[in-house]
């Protein structure tokens, strides 16, 4: 069974998360949501409160398939700063297998960090001036080898089925999208 490790911090835009980790339930995938901070409860961007499975301190992260970044201010400036997931980005990087972020988590984590290099990656808008090395695309949706990234909020449930396509294949996307009535 693939397994994806969805990151949470305080500040994270809970729907940019939350969708995404549903779409990937829906179709069968383990999805751990794990927080940056000392506790498992983070407080969303819009002052939800949400309870992670696992906080990074204590969590190994080498069975994931994916790590998920959802986007948000200041979550994604706190995932940026937690030590630990960027240890467990550096390698699942090396190892090849899949990073995924939304909204501002592609430039201020992945960006910033030096994880777009040589690649074409999306983002919120204003978000680009942090891709070190990378190549800003409009799109919605875009996967350039071993990164997926999402422009924002209206294209979550894009992005879910994106990591379904990628990790189950193309008819348990379009499995998904028919339990959801999408487009």
């Amino acid at each position: 069974m693939a397994k994806v490790y969805a990151m949470i911090a305080d500040g994270t835009e809970e729907v940019e998360c939350l969708a995404v980790v549903d779409i990937l339930r829906r179709s069968g995938v383990e999805v751990v949501l794990v927080s940056v901070g000392r506790t498992k409860e983070i407080v969303s961007s819009h002052s939800i409160r949400i309870q992670a499975d696992a906080v990074a301190a204590e969590t190994d992260f080498s069975d994931g398939d994916v790590i998920f970044l959802p986007g948000g201010l200041p979550g994604s400036e706190n995932l940026s700063s937690c030590k630990e997931l960027l240890d467990a980005l550096t390698k699942a990087e090396e190892d090849g297998r899949r990073i995924a972020a939304i909204c501002a988590a592609p430039g201020v984590v992945l960006g910033r960090h030096g994880f777009l290099k040589g690649r074409t990656a999306t983002c919120f808008p204003g978000f680009e001036k942090e891709f070190q090395g990378g190549e800003y695309t409009s799109q919605g949706v875009i996967t350039d080898g071993n990164i997926t990234t999402a422009r924002g909020l209206g294209f979550a449930i894009d992005l879910g089925i994106e990591l379904v396509r990628l990790l189950k294949g193309d008819e348990a996307a379009e499995d998904v999208k028919g339990k959801i009535q999408y487009r």
